[in-house]
């Protein structure tokens, strides 16, 4: 490819771009669409106390495979019982510590993990990320406490009548406008939207390759209707965000691109759907007071969470 090269999802991104919408100092993106109003109305969608946990476990037996530029969740005791010996009144106690990067298990992709040509979302360089600050700007420090509003399942695996949807499918516009009508349900401004693919299967099944490998996912086609739709965040059942590959040649994560750096889109990975999903087939209610706050890690570009549905 030439410098020359026109990529299209550069293109639809100048389309879609929210740079300057919230201001030119803003950090935290689509995320503005969950007003105080948004947040009572979400909150009074519990009405029968069921919950459900939408994490992946954090521990060895985590989503990669070894050799990889991510590693599992490693769990080390630092105080056990047997080291509380010395308490004179029989007291025990016991401690511990995890290693891990912040995106080795269910996390959230913030607004300085993806760009391109040098900038981050609106208008942030590249170099505001460094390994002296971390993200001095776009941090997801910025937004962890924030992600906290209605949530909606759209389940295009189901929509297609299959347990997992096939390698690579691009999820698309029409797909979430048939899902939406086969639900009786409507993504509104502000939502916490979550696509079910069905691929958590294969994480249960501990196929590692097969989990990070050929998932389907969002593609450029859906872009505009998440910006439309003023979408607050998206997350997702697999690991790479996105359709994968890209079906634009030479192209990595053109979705990320786009989603993240123009559209200001906080992105979710490695949820697990598949309770929610079948409550929600059984008694048709598809929405939910979604609470998916992450850790305020300053400087960090995503974070581990345990997110809950409620209804």
């Amino acid at each position: 490819m030439t410098e020359n090269t026109v990529w299209p999802h550069h293109e639809l991104g100048r389309e879609l771009s929210n740079w300057g919408r919230w201001g030119e100092d803003d950090e935290i993106g689509t995320l503005n669409f969950i007003t105080p109003e948004k947040l009572v109305r979400s909150a009074q969608l519990v009405r029968t106390g069921k919950s459900f946990d939408l994490g992946i476990p954090f521990d060895k037996y985590g989503p990669f495979p070894p050799g990889g530029w991510r590693i599992n969740p490693v769990h080390v005791m630092t105080l056990l019982p047997s080291d509380s010996a010395y308490a004179k009144d029989g007291q025990i106690a016991a401690d511990d510590m995890i290693i891990m990067g912040l995106q080795s298990s269910t996390q959230w992709d913030g607004l300085a993990h993806v760009g391109y040509d040098g900038f981050f979302y609106n208008n942030v360089p590249a170099a505001a990320v460094n390994n002296f600050t971390g993200a001095s700007r776009n941090s997801i420090a910025k937004v962890a406490a924030k992600l906290i509003s209605r949530g909606v399942l759209l389940d295009i695996a189901r929509l297609k009548g299959v347990d997992v949807l096939p390698d690579s499918y691009e999820i698309t516009e029409a797909d979430v406008l048939a899902a939406e009508g086969r639900q009786g349900v409507r993504v509104e401004p502000g939502d916490i939207l979550l696509l079910r693919t069905g691929w958590h299967k294969y994480f249960l099944e501990g196929d590692r390759q097969r989990y990070t490998g050929n998932t389907p996912g969002p593609g450029l086609d859906i872009c505009r209707w998440i910006h439309d739709r003023e979408i607050a965040a998206l997350a997702l059942d697999q690991a790479n965000g996105e359709a994968w590959p890209s079906p634009i040649p030479n192209a990595i994560i053109p979705f990320h691109q786009v989603a993240i750096r123009d559209i200001g889109l906080t992105l979710g990975e490695m949820f697990d759907f598949e309770e929610l999903a079948a409550d929600c087939e059984q008694d048709g209610v598809w929405e939910f007071f979604f609470i998916g706050t992450g850790l305020k890690v300053t400087g960090g570009v995503g974070s581990p969470l345990n997110p809950v549905a409620l209804k």
